[in-house]
């Protein structure tokens, strides 16, 4: 995989001053400047805490010679010239865990940039671990001590401090070394064009969500029949009017417990919503009857109307069958030099049983489409089918299992 780098070296390097941008003319000038750089690294700063939606703050940039430029979120309200310079040229993005920042990239303007490069999903690919934290990868790969002061920093106050900058600043100036050392790695292993894949589908993705209900995401529903699903569907969406109008998270106007809870209840009669332990806030309360308006919407649904249960769901032979071959892709991955977590989720497992062994989904899950097919998707199905066989090896070995045809 490469030499090893030297350790412990220490990031407090002498580095150019960044440029920071406060206002739209000076945006508008290193746009321009920008759009004539091949790569740009790109970090966001943001908080989430005390908002319906993340509250972008500081954007991080470093072209490809090396200079780092700050854009001040908290005074230029308009970021749109910056995002239309990224996904109008033909450069390539590199991000560390970037999906939060092609977020606020498609909410401005629409559009993604077609070109990125995740330098956390190339760890991945190349068996270094996933999702492997920034400070991580800038000590094992490169072999620098990351920064790591100002963790717990509130992006929204100013001004901010020298060291705020510098610590913003190291954001993205590792980002070009660790592409290029991971870029190696994944052509060495053949691997790049899994990347672009991955790539893909994260933008096809993002612009997918955007905008859309996303009420199956809420935690501990999977116990809950078509009318609980319909329920915590109408439930859902008034939390999400809610947070909205009063701009909280929506944690702050329902957590997810109580809005399972309350679905599975299944019940809009006032007395017994109140009686639900965690419901005793006085602004809950005060809004009682609005839950019991939506969850009455959704009982008065016709049959056909309520949400369907997840195919996976409700076959109980997929547990059994997901673990034994979620040990089995934990086998083949550290075999491979992949991290099993990129590859696949117990969750996709017994999506890709039920898809081969009950016909649902109709549409092939992610473990049998293009390199997760081609590493583990193929094999899944042998073993399904009963053409291949699974036996241990050697206990004590770091890749203790073999897999045999059955002729």
């Amino acid at each position: 995989m490469g030499q090893q780098q030297p350790r412990n070296r220490s990031t407090s390097l002498t580095h150019t001053l960044p440029l920071e941008i406060k206002s739209p003319d000076v945006l508008a000038d290193y746009c321009r400047r920008l759009a004539k750089s091949r790569t740009v690294g790109l970090d966001t700063e943001f908080v989430s805490e005390y908002t319906h939606r993340p509250r972008l703050c500081l954007v991080q940039l470093v072209d490809d010679r090396g200079e780092v430029a700050l854009v001040d979120a908290m005074v230029i309200d308009d970021l749109a010239p910056l995002w239309q310079a990224l996904v109008e040229g033909d450069q390539e993005i590199i991000l560390h865990a970037g999906r939060g920042e092609m977020e606020f990239c498609f909410r401005d303007v629409g559009r993604l940039p077609a070109n990125v490069f995740d330098v956390q999903i190339a760890a991945g690919l190349v068996g270094i671990e996933y999702p492997a934290a920034y400070g991580s990868l800038i000590a094992r790969v490169l072999g620098l001590k990351p920064n790591k002061h100002e963790t717990r920093t509130d992006w929204r106050r100013r001004p901010l401090s020298a060291r705020q900058i510098e610590y913003a600043a190291d954001d993205v100036r590792h980002l070009h070394p660790l592409r290029a050392a991971l870029g190696e790695r994944l052509e060495k292993l053949e691997r790049m064009e899994w990347l672009r894949e991955e790539m893909n589908t994260w933008r096809e993705q993002i612009a997918h969500d955007s905008g859309r209900e996303q009420w199956r995401r809420v935690s501990g529903n999977s116990g809950l029949d078509r009318r609980g699903l319909a329920v915590l569907r109408e439930l859902w969406r008034w939390r999400e009017k809610e947070a909205a109008r009063r701009d909280k998270p929506v944690r702050h106007v329902l957590r997810d417990d109580l809005l399972v809870e309350l679905a599975k209840r299944k019940t809009a009669e006032p007395r017994r919503i109140r009686s639900v332990r965690g419901l005793e806030r006085g602004d809950l309360q005060h809004r009682v009857d609005d839950l019991a308006r939506h969850i009455q919407r959704a009982l008065d649904l016709a049959d056909d109307e309520c949400p369907s249960i997840p195919p996976a769901q409700n076959i109980p032979q997929l547990s059994v069958l997901g673990q034994f071959l979620f040990s089995a892709l934990g086998s083949v991955c550290r075999e491979r030099s992949l991290a099993p977590a990129i590859v696949g989720t117990p969750n996709q497992i017994r999506e890709l049983i039920a898809h081969r062994a009950y016909g649902r989904p109709e549409q092939p899950p992610p473990l049998a489409r293009g390199w997760r097919a081609e590493v583990v998707g193929h094999l899944f199905d042998d073993l399904l089918a009963g053409n291949m066989s699974v036996r241990i090896t050697d206990p004590a070995s770091d890749h203790p299992l073999a897999f045999d045809p059955i002729r």
